[in-house]
């Protein structure tokens, strides 16, 4: 049996609260964007004007910077926590596989569907206004939605697993 040092734990509860308040932030600001300022967004009409789609790119190329460095330091934070000598997570193996989708998720938005709808959604045209989306971007917004939905329920799960865990030091 190991002895574990009170620094050691005071260590532990260190990252878990760093897990816990990352995965807190970024499950919440996911939500505010899409429930709160796309469909308000949506509802003032924004999204018929030709300055949409920079807004757009601009609004989701910052946020998917901030999503990847949540998801950074959720998988560093649960890496750390799996290697210490106490049962942090009972399910380590499986927290730390997804956090790795969590990354991969947030890597698919930012360097693959971002930059493709934006590049759909620019009006090459100064004279024609745009007349219906695209088929292809309706398609990536199920791709995103999809995503969406798998990253908040993973991120849901893996914020309850810390959050459950004693924050007791002895």
């Amino acid at each position: 049996m190991a002895i574990i040092s009170p620094n050691l734990k005071y260590n532990q509860q260190r990252w878990q609260t760093i897990v816990c308040l990352t995965l807190g932030f970024w499950l919440s600001a996911c939500i505010v964007l899409d429930l709160v300022i796309m469909p308000s967004m949506y509802a003032s009409g924004m999204m018929n004007t030709p300055d949409f789609t920079v807004a757009g790119s601009v609004i989701f190329s910052v946020f998917n910077r901030v999503e990847l460095l949540c998801a950074s330091l959720g998988l560093t934070g649960l890496l750390v926590l799996s290697t210490k000598a106490s049962d942090f997570i009972k399910k380590s193996k499986t927290a730390i596989i997804f956090s790795i989708i969590l990354l991969g998720i947030v890597l698919i938005d930012t360097y693959g569907l971002t930059p493709q709808m934006t590049a759909l959604g620019i009006n090459l045209s100064l004279f024609e206004s745009v007349k219906e989306v695209p088929v292809a971007m309706n398609q990536m917004h199920g791709s995103y939605w999809l995503l969406e939905i798998i990253k908040l329920v993973i991120g849901a799960t893996l914020f309850g697993w810390c959050y459950r865990q004693p924050k007791k030091i002895d």
